[in-house]
């Protein structure tokens, strides 16, 4: 098999809704897309992502879905809007959003530092 040369693929968000955007780059980032995919070898890949404030939600998504997390204490559930969260931090939402697609073995977080923003 070829070693593949590095590949940097960059994506203009405007306009894009989160989803269908980050379904996308979790099959560039795995290299689903390739010829030469195999779940043990990932490729050389990397991704940039300009306007990511320009982000688009459909329906009601944007006011109505919310976040959760646990602190670990009784009764310390922690919820935050989509909106709040968006507002506050895009970047780290999406890379929210793209950590729960990717598998979840020990590629993921090798997978996610390959993601920028610029």
């Amino acid at each position: 098999m070829e070693k593949e040369t590095k590949k940097i693929y960059e994506f203009d968000a405007d306009g894009k809704t989160m989803g269908r955007l980050a379904t996308a780059l979790v099959g560039i980032l795995t290299g689903k897309d390739s010829p030469h995919y195999a779940t043990n070898l990932p490729l050389n890949r990397e991704v940039k992502i300009r306007n990511i404030k320009k982000l688009r939600f459909t329906g009601r998504k944007y006011n109505q879905k919310l976040y959760y997390r646990h602190t670990g204490y009784i009764g310390n559930m922690k919820i935050e809007k989509l909106k709040e969260l968006f507002v506050k931090n895009p970047e780290s939402l999406f890379k929210k959003v793209l950590r729960g697609m990717l598998p979840k073995n020990k590629w993921r977080d090798k997978l996610l530092k390959r993601v920028t923003f610029v």
